[in-house]
């Protein structure tokens, strides 16, 4: 009877340690999938940060790469001033050289009428006084001969004074008339030359302006670049923390995992000292990521969005030239273009005719809103324009650095949206 009794307390100890160690078992289950699931969490936030910072980096990448052609521009229209300064400061001094010329000739001229007035007088002194001695014309020279060598002399002496007189009096009539026309043709090139400072100081004012609207677009730039990289930090930090939190969740599911496996060791080799066995399923966890990546743009993409058939065939044959250089100023949608001459060279295949210039393609066509957007659609932006492809993305000549590329229709602020088909 005391054997009976001493196997049951021995039965009932042996439920209550396998009751006590399955309950153990069971709260670190429990505590398990709670870190899991939190993990799993951190590391989906983590993946989205990810793919935010990604998206930032590009943003920011394509804005340095835009930044960085409109700084070269700034810089080519800075040459420009420097040259038409230049050009300004040598017309100023071929000014200062013309009026120097002017008032030479003024004072030449006003000595040239000057001694012809003094030979005009000397003239009529001569003329007095050839009346006042008795001699009123050349004939009374003449008839006063009292021999033929004396008229001779006489006709020869009235002829020489009258040459002289006519030649003197030619001349200076001569240098004076050189004179003038000399002044009028000194006065002619100073207007000239003053017509031609005015034209490359208006020109310089037009260029200074161009390169103060594309320093507030690179300042603009910059502006964005500082954000985007503020915001990448906090990504940064933010997965950084995560990452540690993660850690530590693994090095406690490390730890759990070990004390289970301990205490589970321990329950065996219980049973096998009371000769029972007890089998138990593994339980594993698995957490496989998705890929993520950014979804290419293909005809049917395009083909499938909202819109004219036109306007996706343009989007369509816009896309054919991804990966072709940008050149600043060309047009040229295999060796290079830039983005209006991209944007006019596309639509010209077309048979539609588009301003050159960033600036006046904005007025083409009809305006409707970025909700409204459709396939062929133009998109301007400050100092650049793209076509709509359709489902938020752009094909544009961007920069030298990645030439033609498709984008985010968002990465930069829109002015507006212009409808050509």
């Amino acid at each position: 009877m005391r054997k009976k009794k001493g196997l049951r307390r021995f039965f009932a100890a042996l439920l209550c340690a396998a009751a006590l160690v399955g309950g153990m078992n069971g709260g670190i289950g429990r505590e398990l999938q709670v870190q899991a699931t939190k993990k799993d969490d951190l590391k989906k936030q983590n993946e989205q940060d990810e793919q935010n910072l990604d998206d930032l980096e590009d943003q920011a990448n394509e804005l340095s790469d835009e930044k960085e052609g409109i700084d070269s521009e700034i810089a080519a229209l800075s040459n420009e001033i420097a040259e038409i300064m230049a050009s300004i400061s040598l017309l100023e001094e071929e000014i200062e050289v013309k009026k120097a010329e002017i008032e030479q000739a003024k004072l030449d001229l006003e000595e040239a009428i000057r001694v012809e007035r003094a030979q005009y007088e000397a003239m009529k002194v001569r003329i007095k006084e050839m009346y006042e001695s008795g001699d009123s014309t050349y004939l009374d020279i003449l008839f006063s001969a009292t021999t033929m060598e004396s008229l001779l002399n006489k006709a020869d002496y009235v002829e020489k004074l009258h040459e002289y007189d006519r030649k003197m009096f030619a001349n200076y009539q001569a240098a004076r008339q050189n004179v003038e026309l000399l002044k009028e043709e000194l006065e002619i090139e100073e207007s000239e030359l003053e017509a031609a400072q005015e034209g490359l100081e208006e020109e310089m004012a037009s260029v200074e302006v161009a390169r103060a609207e594309l320093e507030e677009i690179s300042a603009d730039y910059a502006m964005q670049i500082s954000k985007a990289k503020q915001q990448a930090e906090v990504y940064k930090t933010q997965i950084k923390q995560r990452n540690a939190q993660i850690k530590q969740i693994e090095e406690e599911e490390r730890r759990a995992a070990e004390e289970a496996a301990r205490k589970k060791a321990e329950e065996e080799a219980r049973k096998k000292k009371n000769n029972s066995s007890n089998g138990n399923g593994n339980n594993s966890n698995a957490n496989t990521a998705k890929p993520t990546g950014k979804a290419t743009v293909n005809k049917d993409e395009i083909m499938a969005a909202n819109g004219s058939a036109k306007g996706k065939e343009i989007a369509v044959y816009a896309c054919g030239f991804v990966g072709n250089p940008y050149v600043a100023g060309g047009t040229s949608l295999t060796n290079g273009a830039d983005c209006s001459g991209f944007t006019q060279s596309v639509y010209k295949q077309f048979g539609y005719s588009l301003p050159r210039s960033s600036t006046t393609q904005r007025t083409a066509g009809t305006q409707v809103s970025y909700g409204e957007a459709q396939p062929g659609d133009i998109i301007c932006y400050p100092g650049h324009v793209a076509i709509y492809i359709g489902n938020g993305k752009i094909v544009h000549a961007s920069s030298a650095k990645t030439g033609i590329k498709i984008s985010n229709a968002l990465y930069r602020e829109i002015i507006c949206v212009r409808r050509i088909v």
